[in-house]
């Protein structure tokens, strides 16, 4: 690129930093729940139109499409921001605080951003803006909204999963996709990435065990799906103990809820267990998943009752292209600067990003949004999440960049 027309880039990304500050706040104060994002999609799609973006709404029920071509024909890189919030009451005195209510399966609850759905929001609205002046380069860039990241309500579709089969990926086909998550403990200023699986495939299942019914003072008299419950679980974590190979990646198996009686007397005639696995390398993976299986129903047979397992993905590994990482690694250091650009760890968390990059070379970063001077930090998905707003320039310098090299290859 031209010195001058570098130089007119860079002016433009510092000047809209105000703007996508006040989008941010605005979509904080104002968040909706997975699949009900209609308010936060008419935002999105009027503020793309008023650059002369070509739109698309309704994709995946809430999601926005936005293609923004170039000068000269060639590849076409897809850029992605989640945009539901969750079933969290906000705990802070921001003056942009949610006051959201609304109902999540049966039950009053507050809604917050309490994932930075809304930083992606507004980083991903700055690199529309600064872009739409700056088109010079050859190729296209999909801008994708997406919904209903944290999964959709049940017995709907959402999602990643919904925009790809409805064909976001196609018309004009993505070559690429990038996509990044603003992190509470990470310090304002830094990226961290990580070729390979980045984030984990998570599973929900459901364990159901049938014993036989009996009264409390005579166990002998009927079979303890309690007790079963309980042995299915330490046989569970053996698995991750004994048989998961740690040192190459972590794995988890979480059971989350027990719900079995209804008298401190009565041994019960079933129980039930929900929870969740999360894995990192396909092959550990499809080894957990097998050994659940076999596991579960052996382990109440031992005990004189019967289970059944069912087992659902809600994602798949999230897995950075190791090629598309060391090419654009660079255009990371160059926003950030080399020294703040850092390797790290994979996480057992989840994320439907995951899904794309089944079907395309994707790359899924963390952006810093911890204050420098602190050492401590609210996870996500509480009530005390808390992102310092100054990190928010970093999310548009590193996604201009990513567009300008990956185009100009």
């Amino acid at each position: 690129m031209p010195l001058m027309a570098q130089n007119s880039l860079e002016e433009d990304i510092k000047a809209i930093e105000p703007k996508v500050i006040e989008w941010r706040r605005d979509f904080h104060k104002n968040p909706e729940l997975s699949n009900r994002e209609f308010n936060t999609a008419k935002k999105i799609a009027k503020h793309l139109e008023d650059l002369g973006i070509e739109v698309t709404t309704g994709v995946g029920k809430t999601g926005v499409v936005g293609i923004l071509k170039g000068k000269k024909t060639g590849k076409v890189i897809g850029l992605r921001a989640d945009i539901d919030a969750l079933p969290v009451t906000e705990r802070n005195s921001l003056p942009f605080k949610s006051t959201v209510t609304s109902t999540f399966l049966g039950k009053e609850t507050g809604v917050m951003h309490a994932c930075g759905h809304d930083t992606h929001i507004a980083i991903l609205m700055g690199v529309a803006e600064v872009l739409s002046k700056h088109n010079d380069f050859a190729g296209t860039v999909k801008f994708i909204f997406q919904p209903a990241e944290e999964g959709p309500p049940p017995g709907e579709e959402g999602g990643a999963k919904l925009m790809i089969k409805e064909g976001v990926l196609e018309n004009p086909k993505v070559d690429a996709i990038f996509g990044l998550h603003i992190n509470s403990g990470t310090p304002v200023g830094t990226i961290r990435y990580k070729p390979g699986g980045t984030m984990a495939a998570t599973e929900r299942f459901v364990i159901n065990v049938k014993g036989v019914q009996t009264h409390g003072s005579a166990p002998w008299s009927g079979v303890d799906p309690i007790l079963i419950s309980a042995k299915i679980i330490d046989g569970l974590q053996t698995i991750i103990s004994r048989e998961a190979r740690l040192v190459d990646e972590a794995a988890v198996i979480t059971v989350g809820k027990i719900t079995a009686g209804v008298r401190f007397n009565i041994i019960p005639e079933s129980a039930e267990m929900i929870g969740t696995i999360r894995t990192l390398t396909p092959d550990m993976r499809k080894h957990i998943l097998a050994r659940v299986q076999q596991m579960v129903p052996a382990i109440a047979e031992a005990y004189g009752g019967k289970a059944t397992v069912e087992i659902q993905n809600n994602t798949a590994i999230t897995y950075n292209d190791e090629e598309l990482v060391e090419q654009m690694l660079p255009s990371l250091e160059k926003a950030a600067g080399a020294e703040n650009v850092q390797l790290t760890k994979a996480t057992t968390g989840g994320e439907d990003f995951s899904y794309f990059q089944e079907e395309v070379p994707g790359f899924y970063f963390f952006l810093g949004g911890m204050p420098k001077n602190s050492t401590k930090a609210a996870p996500h998905h509480t009530p005390d999440f808390y992102i310092d707003e100054s990190g928010l320039l970093l999310g548009v310098k590193a996604f201009t960049n990513i567009v300008n090299d990956y185009l100009a290859e």
